[in-house]
């Protein structure tokens, strides 16, 4: 590995450890007082539901300076890159969150300190899977106890989102904004008079991707504990579903994906009944590329029962498994593919994915497609509403203030972006070529287009023409290009603005953005 990147990994790391914090919130204290005293005046009374929560621990932080409590999704991230470094901290966190005195009794897992009830997407299995896979490969030993500690409680999650999140039982998922802020049209926590619901591309994908994490944790605990294919089984039929549903909405039997466009979209229902689909080119529509898995044939000749069950699903919904990609055919490796897009549709996603003047930037994969610069969605229901390309600080105070969905660049997506294309070639193989960048005329198989895209994200942090890295390539003063204390220093920015790379939002942190730590390391053994 170049010293360069070398650096770069262990600045990544060392602001990685920077953020554990030791973080106590007693909400019942906070909301009445503790034995003794006076019950304190709060105007509002913030987190009234969740008066079981009790945090005294040390935990990862997105950012000690500016976000100084912890976040669910942000914490699932940080796992992926503590494993690295920390595997014993990295599996404690992720049960911490799923703990008692922290999961809502309800299944919820708390998402921020100012709303614990807002929904954050659902990665915490991803990133168990993750941490479990990584830990496995370093030490050559599955920790299943602590799989199965972690899958116990997920399931109570996963049954939280069943009976909250598809109010109408239509394997159909809605989440509000989702952590990704102001990427809609407009605030989907708080949509419009006259549109009655809105079935979240983003949010149903998400659905689709902690299915089939279950399901392969479900096989994984399946090799020493038979009682878990029935939970395979279980999961297996829900990912089916979920794939089924994003086809088939409302009277109109509208799908998310647009034929025309090649892309899935949010589908709005009217009070009148009428659906439509909010053409906005963003991640939503990129996100059902992860929800994809490899499984080996191996696996289901040493799992009879499930092989017979899954077997029986598919032969009496054929209609179900035509959605979902060779689930019945092996490659000549023996590895199966689950995966909600189908070839053809995985090609025509990449085809916008790696457009530079759409989502393809120098530096990465843009939250928003650059088309809207020139381009802005316009929705008219009750009001006016628009999305348009802005590749830097939002404009607007929708939900995050200056934390932006609507065109830069954001390190963990980017890093389930490269994770999926690498799990496709996994199936696929080399003779599976794709324009890189599209219209350029030169093909790479997935394996190279997960590197190119890596070293687009690695040439944020580094030095440009002017000898400034390039999330400063700004920096007119020159503190953070000349000054002893900082240049040779990274900072590990919030997100990165879509056309030039400048760093933004919080600057310190590190906890998502350390992910790029993971990207190195895995580019560079993919190459080996």
């Amino acid at each position: 590995m170049p010293k360069a990147h070398q650096s770069i990994a262990k600045s990544a790391f060392s602001g990685l450890l920077w953020t554990k914090q030791f973080y106590y919130y007693d909400v019942f204290k906070w909301l009445f007082g503790g034995p003794g005293e006076p019950k304190p005046f709060r105007a509002a009374a913030r987190n009234f539901t969740w008066q079981h929560l009790t945090n005294r621990h040390v935990i990862s932080m997105p950012d000690k300076w500016e976000y100084p409590w912890y976040a669910a999704w942000d914490l699932a991230f940080h796992m992926v890159s503590f494993v690295e470094i920390d595997p014993y901290f990295a599996k404690e966190q992720l049960l911490l969150v799923l703990r008692e005195n922290y999961m809502h009794p309800n299944g919820q897992i708390p998402a921020y300190e100012w709303n614990f009830s807002d929904v954050n997407p659902p990665v915490h299995s991803w990133a168990v899977w993750n941490v479990y896979e990584k830990d496995k490969l370093r030490t050559g030993k599955g920790d299943t106890k602590f799989l199965e500690h972690a899958f116990q409680k997920l399931l109570i999650n996963f049954t939280w989102w069943v009976n909250q999140k598809d109010k109408h039982g239509t394997d159909l998922f809605e989440g509000g904004f989702l952590g990704l802020d102001n990427i809609g049209v407009f605030d989907r926590n708080h949509m419009p008079e006259g549109v009655s619901r809105m079935q979240q591309a983003d949010a149903t994908s998400w659905m689709a991707m902690f299915t089939v994490n279950m399901l392969r944790m479900s096989l994984e605990l399946a090799k020493t504990n038979k009682v878990y294919e029935e939970s395979a089984a279980k999961f297996f039929r829900h990912f089916l579903n979920i794939a089924w549903a994003m086809h088939h909405i409302g009277k109109k039997d509208i799908s998310l994906w647009d034929d025309e466009d090649d892309f899935y979209y949010d589908v709005v229902e009217l009070s009148n009944g009428a659906t439509s689909r909010l053409k906005v080119r963003s991640l939503v529509g990129i996100i059902p590329l992860f929800a994809v898995e490899i499984i080996h044939k191996d696996l289901f000749e040493q799992l009879k029962e499930f092989k017979i069950r899954a077997a029986e699903i598919v032969r009496t919904r054929p209609d179900l498994a035509s959605l979902i990609s060779n689930i019945e055919e092996a490659n000549k490796e023996g590895n199966y593919l689950f995966s909600i897009m189908r070839g053809y549709r995985l090609e025509k996603l990449l085809i916008r994915l790696l457009d530079e003047d759409e989502f393809l930037s120098d530096y990465g994969i843009r939250s928003l497609s650059k088309y809207h610069k020139d381009h802005p969605f316009v929705f008219q229901h009750n009001g006016h509403y628009s999305i348009h390309y802005e590749p830097g600080e939002s404009r607007s105070n929708m939900f995050g203030g200056n934390s932006n969905w609507r065109g830069p660049i954001w390190m963990p997506l980017n890093y389930m972006i490269i994770q999926s294309l690498r799990k496709y070639y996994s199936f696929y193989g080399p003779t599976y070529q794709y324009e890189f960048p599209t219209g350029s005329g030169k093909k790479l198989n997935l394996n190279e287009i997960a590197n190119e895209l890596t070293k687009r994200l690695v040439r944020l942090f580094e030095p440009n023409s002017e000898g400034k890295f390039q999330y400063h390539a700004d920096d007119r003063n020159k503190l953070f290009s000349k000054d002893e204390h900082f240049k040779n220093h990274h900072l590990f920015y919030e997100f990165f603005d879509g056309d030039n790379g400048k760093g933004l939002g919080a600057s310190h942190q590190t906890g998502w953005t350390a992910l790029i730590a993971n990207l190195i390391m895995e580019m560079k053994e993919s190459e080996s």
